[in-house]
């Protein structure tokens, strides 16, 4: 019977040398969770019958510590979840590891190709159905100006100019200021905007588009602090039709425009709109939000990613590539956008390290081997006695 209770007994320790032995593996696999094998006693009655490996428990829930790759499309996660990867063939598999990129379509996928999961945006910024992210390719089209922005400080220090305005004589006019405005399909053009003192508490604003004077005028009024009465609601100043595109429209709203003493100034000179742009890079953001940005300036959201959380997190199955399935002990799975529920928060430009504590598992090591030693010292004691008896008879 010591025989087979020390046999028991190795063979137990082989499941745990086998544990300690993938923890020190992968002491540097981000996103990697340590196990530990438990031992249970076995018994056929009253009688012992030895040890056994009885489970394994993951520390899927003690987080490694973070390291900075300054990588854009790298991300860790503060706190509970996993990442959403789909293979291939649609198989669901979980992981810690943010390594992540986008494929010659333009999905984004994780450091061996699967899928990464999360919810859609459209152009609102609202959040749509949970799939594939992908990031759109190549160009973006241009948007057409149709809004400027404008605040100034018209002085009320200007004295009014003598004659009848003309856009080519400095003298009839006493400030002008030039927006870059674009038409639909991303030219840029030059509205100018020309400021005439008419009154005490009156300024005339004249127009022209690429150097041609427009018939538009518009006329701000002050009160006695200097604060602006009118116009209440954006101008709109009809700018013409560019060569092969659309015709342009473009609302001035002047609203904080002051006449104080002093200087005059412009605070304020934002038009919208912008060219086509090219796709130049690609980041994760702290909130999970898949970022391009484009040779035109502009920033685009591509979706969110989204983070599955467990009831039973030990519950899980462990795969290839640093990764789980679910499982019936695992529970159903809880889907959340990054820093709600009980999905935890995200760290861009970083990774999660191996949870893999190097001291412990070579201490457990050694244990290992002593137990191992301990049992086989014992089938050599039995083997001895079994000769001398054998001897004695």
């Amino acid at each position: 019977m010591s025989f087979e209770i020390a046999l028991s007994g190795i063979n137990a320790v082989n499941s745990q040398l086998s544990g300690v032995s993938n923890n020190i593996a992968n002491g540097g696999t981000y996103g990697f969770k340590s196990s530990r094998t438990n031992f249970a006693s076995t018994y056929a009655g009253a009688q012992p019958t030895g040890s056994q490996a009885s489970s394994t428990t993951q520390s899927i829930s003690r987080g490694g510590p973070t390291t900075s790759t300054g990588r854009p499309m790298d991300v860790a996660i503060e706190g509970q979840g996993f990442f959403i990867t789909h293979d291939a063939t649609g198989n669901t598999a979980y992981t810690r590891v943010g390594i992540f990129g986008t494929d010659k379509d333009g999905f984004v996928v994780d450091s061996v190709g699967r899928r990464v999961q999360g919810y859609a945006v459209d152009t609102s910024g609202a959040r749509g159905a949970m799939g594939d992210l992908k990031v759109p390719q190549g160009q973006i089209p241009a948007k057409a100006s149709d809004a400027v922005n404008f605040v100034a400080n018209m002085s009320a220090g200007w004295k009014t100019p003598t004659g009848t305005f003309d856009k080519d004589k400095p003298t009839s006019y006493n400030a002008s200021m030039v927006t870059a405005v674009y038409d639909s399909l991303g030219n840029t053009h030059n509205v100018t905007q020309y400021f005439v003192k008419t009154g005490a508490s009156t300024v005339d604003v004249h127009y022209a588009f690429d150097g041609a004077a427009l018939p538009a005028t518009t006329t701000l009024t002050f009160d006695a602090t200097g604060a602006m009465v009118t116009p209440s609601a954006p101008v709109a100043v009809n700018c013409g039709t560019p060569a092969g595109a659309a015709a342009m429209n473009v609302n001035f709203n002047y609203s904080g425009t002051t006449s104080y003493a002093g200087d005059a100034s412009t605070t304020v000179n934002s038009p919208n709109g912008f060219a086509s742009g090219l796709l130049t890079g690609v980041k994760v953001e702290n909130s999970g939000d898949i970022s391009a940005t484009y040779s035109n300036g502009q920033k685009k959201s591509c979706g969110i990613l989204a983070l599955a959380s467990f009831p039973n997190e030990n519950g899980l199955v462990q795969i290839n590539n640093t990764s789980w399935t679910d499982s019936p002990a695992s529970g159903a799975v809880i889907v959340n956008v990054p820093g709600t529920g009980l999905a935890g928060k995200l760290i861009s430009g970083s990774l999660e390290q191996s949870n893999v504590d190097m001291t412990a598992e070579l201490v457990n090591l050694m244990e290992s081997q002593r137990t191992y030693q301990a049992n086989t010292k014992v089938i050599s004691t039995e083997n001895q006695m079994m000769q001398a008896l054998m001897q004695a008879i």
